[in-house]
């Protein structure tokens, strides 16, 4: 018995590694690879052969590439094995007409902390007698109703007064 209670606790303790656990979202080493980059120069091609296909694409006026690194690693002991972010580097890439680079921005995780966000909220106003309210409604009453039950128990009510 005392055998089977050594072989179980030599079973988890083997389990438990030193080395913590670190995920990686996106391009890797985004930072040193964006260096090779060379304005009014590297074209889409270089671009992609270089960091690969981008993780989000933008058409304005110009193309914008956004490129996303992302490393978590397993915090200490204290704080419960809870993730904390290493590393958070965003590229964004400006392209003009041409297929070539006209501009680039680095944002890494000290550089975020600085951009200010809107404050502002964008009003909906939907009007009771509109299209679209009088869809969503309608729409919502099937969800919360879909076989249509309520309305036969308020007709049958009626019917018995």
């Amino acid at each position: 018995m005392n055998k089977l209670y050594i072989f179980f606790l030599f079973l988890i303790l083997s389990n438990c590694t030193i080395k913590p656990v670190i995920k990686h979202h996106g391009v890797p080493n985004l930072d040193k690879k964006q260096n090779t980059l060379i304005i009014n120069k590297t074209n889409k091609n270089d671009i992609i052969k270089i960091l690969g296909y981008p993780s989000t694409k933008s058409k304005f006026d110009n193309d914008l590439w956004i490129y996303i690194e992302r490393k978590q690693t397993q915090s200490k002991l204290k704080n419960l094995g809870k993730m904390k972010i290493d590393t958070n580097n965003v590229l964004v890439l400006e392209i003009n007409q041409y297929g070539i680079l006209e501009k680039k921005e680095l944002y890494n995780k000290d550089n975020m902390k600085n951009l200010k966000i809107s404050k502002d909220i964008t009003g909906t106003e939907l009007k009771k007698n509109s299209f679209l309210y009088k869809f969503f409604s309608s729409m919502r009453s099937k969800i919360n109703d879909p076989l249509n039950k309520r309305a036969e128990s308020r007709k049958k009510e009626i019917s018995q007064r």
